[in-house]
C-alpha cells in the first residue's frame, strides 16, 4: 500500500475531530509532555483541518487539500498560542529521528515572531534552515503583522524556506498579511493564499464542528496540502524542485511583489506543472 505523505504541524495540539480519521500518526507535546491528543486553543486543529481535514460532519464543504495525507501533531505552543524556541527546537529533533516511520516530508509553520535580536533568535532560524538542508519542504506563515513593510515574521523571514501571505476570497489584499522585505532584504512572501474567513476544525464537537479563522495561518496550510498531493504524485521531488514548481503555479494579482510574492497559488497549475 502507498504511503502517506506526512505533515508535522508545529502548533497548539490537535483535537480528534472525526475529520482525521485514522490518520492522525503521531502527537507529541512538548510543552507540557501530555499524552492523548488534545488542543487547548484551537489554532492547531484548525490549521490542520485546512491541509488534511476530510469534510466529516460537513457532507465535504469543509474538505481539506490533502485529505489522505498522515498527520503527525507537534504541540510547541500554549493554550493562549504563545511558545518558546527551545520546544521548537525538540521538535525538530524529533522530527529527524521519525521521519521516517511516518513518512514526513512537510513541515507546516503557522506562527511567527517579530523578536529579531536575541540568541534563540538565531538559534529558531538556524535551526528551521537545518531542517530544510535535510530535505524537509519546510511551509511557514508570513505572520499577521501586515500592511507596514518588514513585517515578515521569523522564521518566514529565512531566505530558503517557503513563506506563504494570505488574500481574501477575491484576490484582494489582507491587512493583516506581513509584508516585505525582510531586514535582510529578501523580498517576502513567497507566494500567497486565501486566507479570509476559512472554515475549518474545531477542538470539540457539536453539530457542525468547524469555525471561521482568518490569518496567514489559515493560507500556510493550503500550500502544505498542495505540496503533499504533488509529492504523492512525484515522490522524488526536492524541496528546492518544490519551490521552483510553486513559482510558476502562481496567478499573479497585480499586488506588489513583496505583498503577494510570486502570486496566488493555482493547485490546478501545481498538479499539472510536473507532467
Amino acid at each position: 500500500m502507498k504511503e502517506k505523505i506526512g505533515i508535522a504541524y508545529l502548533d497548539t495540539g490537535i483535537f480528534g475531530h472525526p475529520a482525521f480519521g485514522q490518520r492522525i500518526l503521531e502527537f507529541q507535546d512538548m510543552v507540557q509532555g501530555k499524552i492523548g491528543l488534545y488542543d487547548p486553543n484551537g489554532h492547531g486543529t484548525h490549521v490542520t483541518g485546512i491541509a488534511a481535514g476530510d469534510g466529516t460532519f460537513s457532507k465535504g464543504r469543509c474538505m481539506g487539500v490533502a485529505p489522505e495525507s498522515g498527520i503527525i501533531a507537534i504541540r510547541i505552543l500554549d493554550h493562549k498560542g504563545n511558545g518558546q524556541i527551545p520546544h521548537v527546537l525538540r521538535a525538530f529533533q524529533w522530527i529527524l529521528k521519525n521521519r521516517k516511520q511516518y513518512h514526513i516530508r512537510i513541515i507546516n509553520i503557522s506562527f511567527g515572531t517579530m523578536n529579531y535580536n536575541s540568541k534563540r533568535y538565531k538559534d529558531l532560524m538556524d535551526g528551521v534552515e537545518e531542517m530544510w538542508n535535510q530535505g524537509f519542504v519546510v511551509v511557514t506563515a508570513a505572520g499577521n503583522q501586515g500592511p507596514d513593510m518588514q513585517t515578515i515574521t521569523a522564521p518566514g523571514n529565512s531566505p530558503k524556506v517557503i513563506t506563504v501571505g494570505c488574500v481574501d476570497n477575491n484576490g484582494k489584499a489582507l491587512e493583516v498579511s506581513s509584508t516585505g522585505p525582510t531586514r535582510d532584504c529578501i523580498c517576502k512572501p513567497d507566494l500567497v493564499e486565501h486566507g479570509y474567513r476559512v472554515l475549518s476544525c474545531t477542538n470539540y464537537l457539536s453539530d457542525f464542528p468547524y469555525v471561521e479563522k482568518t490569518g496567514t495561518s489559515m493560507a500556510t496550510p493550503k500550500v502544505s496540502g498542495g505540496i503533499a498531493r504533488l509529492l504523492d504524485k512525484d515522490g522524488y521531488l526536492s524541496n528546492v524542485k518544490i519551490k521552483m514548481l510553486l513559482k510558476s503555479s502562481t496567478i499573479d494579482l497585480g499586488l506588489p511583489r513583496n505583498q503577494q510574492g510570486w502570486g496566488l497559488l493555482s493547485l490546478d497549475k501545481l498538479l499539472n506543472v510536473s507532467k
